[in-house]
């Protein structure tokens, strides 16, 4: 008994060593799978191609189909440069633009010259050329990892293994046109269960989808049969299994073969009724069933009729269910945002079903639709994104905020929805959309004069001047960008999108978070580098828009004559070297505008985005600043210059996988190269509010 209670114990120590080694690995194994540079076309330095390249990667983050599919083209003939970038399914928005960045920064490097170059990571694939990338099923390179560990029955391991992953081939490919992705997990040997994941860059039919992954799946079952775990990547396409959970999501467990069908047992003989009694019986059966259908009935129809009569009254009138949402300082009744809950289906028929004809954007958390209520009533509805990281906290703080703000400057909410897990935000509509729309658009952007981008910019310091002072709370948007203000018929500005909205008590300046949520290019550069943030963050990211204003080209991809570079260091420069009027919009040197007025905004718009925290002036100074040209500007001194991530070469590489790639052109291996990431900071994530009254 001792010798077999000891034999128990090695066993149960063994396999916690075993299980602990692996996790380890796991959690260490770099993001950096492969790469590949095609050395068949190569650009030289400072030609049209890399300018294109340098302008195409720098716009493929902002391209987000709001599913984790990037695709951005520019250039004409043979400068044509073609990019796509997609993120694994179950990967949340911070994780996918944190991998994508890195991505980018790595190719530039290990592919330095080369026109066509495509880079894997766990969490994402970047892939950029010269040739058409979007639709093509042209295969030059893919990927092909195994698990050096076999499994220990390999007919039982494939005999499970197979339909998984024909499963999620079938439902990868049948996805829409916006997401292509499947994972799910089987029962595989005893204890042991199977997990897989398939993906197809969501340009591809389902036909095209299909076939692809068909071809890797029968490339696993070829070179790893009987491997515990496996992968193949190529650029349109991929499928991974393992025996652990690899991928975030919640996975569907795949049903096993049902039963076979049991016939049914012989009727069992029951003796006949004495004489006389079989009528009398049957009488009072029938008597009995025709009361209880009748009762039933009455019943159906009385709720039916109470039933419709409430959602009638529903729909004409929001409904009001007054409660609390509890945060880490104070509870605050959100009463007055409840009550203005509408009724799904009523929202629902009046986006006419979400239609793709309805829709007017997609925004960080969801699609905005265009409806009507009632007859004449033109509303705007954000219905959030499932997978979009924004849960019940970040969706009650957007409500509670908007019910309670009220500004010229502030877009208005006009109620919101909930239906299991559908979120609806209904707001006031838009007739022009969002300011990047005419910004940064060639054609619209000639609309805009300086009269009326002066007026925007006053309306967009009047709202945030809102925000934080004049506000029964004090608000950091922490988000402020062109795409979050929405014009007007009149082309009024209004500040939207509170969803990473930050919210301080009275006595609160400053405050720390480990959780970075903005967009790159606006971030001031304590917040994306230390956490720190405070109302100078949103002065930053205004003082970034007021230059965006006046040179009518984004902050991350600005092109000044033949190079493009970063718009605050060459507006810095421009400046103080007495050339400002370089970075102007050529279309407002042609207007009625004053030289002297433009100026004298960018100044200050470098006012806002110095580097030290305590030289950027507050709200209330840059509305001052607005209305009273007499007012003596202070000289701003550097702006803040940082970057946005670093590669770490020097951090360990534990591989767990032997790898090995192949080249159909040739039929020559690839050596696979990885490399460790690090980054600085994170994007778009939601961090929870927290509530107090000024």
């Amino acid at each position: 008994m001792f010798i077999l209670r000891r034999k128990l114990l090695l066993r149960l120590l063994s396999f916690i060593f075993i299980h602990f080694i692996h996790t380890t690995i796991t959690l260490a194994q770099p993001d950096f799978v492969s790469y590949f540079c095609e050395n068949a076309a190569n650009y030289t330095a400072n030609s049209a191609y890399q300018r294109n390249l340098n302008t195409t990667l720098s716009g493929l983050p902002t391209t987000n189909n709001g599913f984790g599919f990037y695709s951005l083209s520019i250039g004409q003939g043979n400068d044509t440069v073609n990019s796509v970038a997609l993120c694994r399914g179950d990967v949340n928005l911070d994780a996918c633009q944190s991998c994508l960045n890195d991505s980018i920064v790595n190719l530039r490097k290990l592919c330095p010259n080369q026109k066509e170059a495509i880079g894997y990571y766990d969490n994402c694939m970047v892939k950029y050329s010269n040739d058409t990338i979007l639709r093509s099923t042209r295969i030059k390179f893919y990927v092909y990892l195994a698990n050096s560990q076999n499994a220990t029955d390999i007919d039982r391991f494939n005999g499970a293994l197979g339909p998984l992953l024909k499963n999620l081939r079938g439902n990868a490919s049948t996805g829409g046109s916006l997401r292509k992705f499947a994972s799910g997990s089987t029962e595989g040997l005893a204890l042991s269960t199977i997990y897989g994941l398939a993906q197809c860059t969501p340009d591809l039919s389902e036909q095209q989808c299909s076939d692809c992954l068909e071809g890797a799946t029968n490339g696993i079952s070829q070179w790893s049969n009987g491997r515990v775990g496996a992968r193949i990547l190529l650029p349109m396409c991929n499928i991974r299994y393992e025996t652990y959970r690899f991928f975030n999501q919640t996975a569907p467990v795949i049903a096993p073969s049902p039963p076979p069908i049991l016939q049914p047992s012989p009727p069992i003989a029951r003796p006949s009724p004495p004489p006389g009694k079989n009528n009398n019986t049957t009488r009072t059966v029938i008597i009995i069933t025709v009361i209880v259908i009748i009762i039933v009935i009455i019943i159906i129809t009385s709720l039916c009729i109470i039933m419709r009569f409430r959602k009638k009254k529903k729909q004409m009138t929001p409904s009001v269910a007054p409660q609390s949402i509890q945060t880490d300082t104070t509870t605050m009744d959100i009463g007055t945002a409840e009550s203005l809950q509408y009724d799904f289906s009523a929202v629902k028929a009046a986006t006419n079903d979400f239609s793709e004809e309805n829709k007017l954007g997609r925004g960080g958390f969801g699609t905005v639709y265009k409806g009507i209520l009632g007859e004449r009533d033109h509303i705007a509805v954000k219905r959030l994104a499932l997978d979009s990281g924004q849960g019940d906290t970040e969706f009650k703080n957007e409500v509670l905020l908007m019910a309670k703000l009220q500004h010229r400057n502030l877009v208005r909410l006009i109620g919101f929805s909930i239906e299991g897990s559908e979120r609806l935000l209904i707001y006031e509509f838009m007739p022009n959309a969002s300011l990047d729309q005419f910004l940064f658009d060639p054609d619209k952007r000639v609309d805009l004069d300086w009269e009326k981008r002066y007026n925007i910019i006053k309306g967009i310091a009047k709202g945030l001047l809102y925000l934080h002072e004049d506000s029964r709370l004090r608000i950091i948007h922490r988000d402020m960008k062109a795409s979050n203000v929405l014009l007007d018929a009149q082309m009024t500005p209004k500040i939207a999108d509170f969803g990473m909205a930050r919210l301080f008590k009275t006595e609160e300046t400053q405050g720390d978070t480990s959780r970075i949520v903005g967009t790159y290019g606006y971030m001031a550069p304590e917040y994306a580098m230390h956490g720190q943030f405070s109302v100078k963050s949103d002065v930053f990211s205004y003082g970034v828009l007021v230059l965006e204003m006046v040179t009518g080209q984004k902050n991350q991809c600005f092109q000044s004559k033949e190079s493009v570079e970063d718009l605050l260091s060459f507006a810095w420069k421009s400046w103080r070297n007495g050339t400002a009027s370089d970075i102007i919009d050529p279309t407002l040197k042609t207007g009625s505008g004053s030289l002297r007025d433009v100026i004298r905004t960018v100044h200050i718009g470098l006012l806002c985005v110095q580097e030290n925290v305590n030289d950027r002036p507050t709200m209330a100074s840059v509305v001052l600043m607005l209305n009273s040209f007499s007012i003596t500007l202070p000289v701003p001194t550097k702006p803040a210059f940082f970057v946005r991530s670093t590669i770490d070469p020097e951090m360990p590489l534990i591989q767990e996988y032997r790898s090995s790639t192949e080249s159909s052109d040739l039929g020559k291996p690839k050596i696979s190269k990885s490399r460790s990431r690090s980054s600085q900071y994170s994007v778009n994530e939601v961090s929870i509010s927290e509530f107090g009254p000024r």
